[in-house]
């Protein structure tokens, strides 16, 4: 077995080669649309759901639509451990490095994105958006977003450009945009089925719009440009979660569409 590959295999993974031959936007053609991701992380206890975030990126590359990945350079709030899902008190981690293994070292930081550069913006859920993203988890209707996600959700909603969340991320949109539709899946737990849905109840104290739906919906919010859907609020079937989440890329896509 030959094994003379594995060092140049090595260094094609360090960090500065990745830089060397990542770009800005994944492209696929010239006027595909351009489509910004924003991550909080990795892992859905404390950063991103991987999942979701990776059925967004095959979704929009399906629709021969290109993309960038941003996150906020940002200490998280804590590191959970995915096995036990207890907290690991002195253990740091960078927002923006570990969503770099999601995005395979193509990232950016999130102060870099820029409303000009994209057609629309999409968060994937995980408890990162109610942890690293806004303080939601600790602090409810209380919560606080922080501000580059502030601008880049407002930047967009002024731009009249379309915007998409899931899971539990819409809950970012509750609180910057008053008024807005969203859905977190369905008001009541149903056997278990929702988890999380006393979170819709928070989403109406900020002065959303709470659209009850099912794993097999989006909600559209065509005056604000905004599209929705439950994805991992619903406890399903991981196909059932990547199929929801193209839903809700498609119906960004299409926002888009209108607007050229």
């Amino acid at each position: 077995f030959d094994t003379s590959f594995l060092p140049q295999m090595y260094r094609l993974a360090t960090r500065q080669a990745l830089r060397c031959f990542s770009t800005s936007f994944t492209s696929l053609q010239p006027q595909t649309p351009r489509v910004a991701i924003v991550l909080s992380g990795c892992g859905v206890y404390d950063g991103t759901e991987i999942h979701e975030a990776s059925a967004t990126m095959v979704h929009l590359s399906r629709e021969k639509s290109s993309y960038a990945i941003y996150a906020p350079d940002v200490t998280q709030m804590h590191v959970v451990c995915h096995n036990s899902g207890e907290v690991e008190e002195d253990v740091k981690r960078n927002v923006l490095s570990e969503s770099a293994r999601i995005a395979r070292g193509k990232i950016s930081p999130l102060s870099e994105l820029k409303v000009e550069d994209h057609d629309a913006v999409i968060f994937p859920g995980g408890f990162g958006a109610a942890k690293n993203l806004s303080t939601f988890a600790t602090e409810g209707p209380e919560m606080s977003v922080l501000p580059d996600v502030e601008s880049v959700i407002k930047g967009f909603h002024s731009s009249n450009k379309p915007m998409g969340f899931c899971c539990i991320a819409p809950i970012l949109a509750a609180k910057v945009l008053p008024g807005v539709s969203i859905t977190l899946g369905k008001e009541e737990s149903l056997h278990g089925r929702f988890p999380f849905h006393e979170a819709t109840g928070v989403a109406k104290k900020l002065g959303a719009k709470h659209v009850p739906k099912d794993i097999d919906d989006v909600v559209v919010d065509h005056a604000n440009k905004v599209v929705t859907s439950p994805a991992f609020m619903c406890d399903t079937a991981v196909h059932e979660i990547f199929d929801n989440v193209g839903q809700m890329v498609k119906g960004v896509l299409k926002l888009i569409k209108s607007e050229k």
